[in-house]
């Protein structure tokens, strides 16, 4: 069974009542539940949580090792200062898609810059819900593709 991990930063179980102009209405919740359902719908599980402190989202990014094949996660404000959270990516070999509901390019100035950059396998920003139903598309793709090169090298 392919395991996704979706990693939820600080704030974000405010959702629906957050800044909506930005963020939109949906509820945590609500796209939990529309994550829950591409998943399964491409023959995936996925696995919702949301963390408000850092050490807690360190700690699922390490936990992934043993327990998923990607991570989608939207580190919201640790996205942009969060040295450990790029280290604990760097860390282990689950490869992940960084997520934000808004674009972040076009927000403040100190958004612009993703400290998590550097160590995911790409970005995926400003489409709000469909954001993360985008990245569990591409983690799905991306896992087929080295399942398939895996298979080749072992024949």
């Amino acid at each position: 069974d392919v395991r996704r991990l979706v990693s939820h930063g600080t704030n974000l179980n405010q959702l629906g009542r957050r800044e909506p102009t930005i963020y939109g209405t949906l509820t945590l919740q609500e796209i939990n539940r529309r994550i829950e359902e591409k998943a399964a719908s491409l023959g995936a599980a996925a696995q919702c949580l949301q963390f408000s402190h850092e050490g807690d989202l360190v700690d699922a990014i390490h936990k992934a090792q043993e327990t998923a094949d990607f991570i989608i996660i939207n580190a919201a404000a640790y996205t942009h200062y969060s040295i450990a959270l790029r280290d604990a990516l760097a860390s282990v070999t689950v490869p992940a898609i960084e997520v934000h509901l808004s674009n972040i390019h076009r927000r403040e100035e100190f958004r612009h810059h993703s400290v998590l950059a550097a160590v995911v396998v790409g970005q995926i920003c400003g489409f709000g819900v469909y954001s993360y139903l985008a990245a569990v598309e591409a983690a799905q793709s991306l896992w087929l593709e080295a399942k398939a090169k895996a298979a080749e090298d072992n024949e």
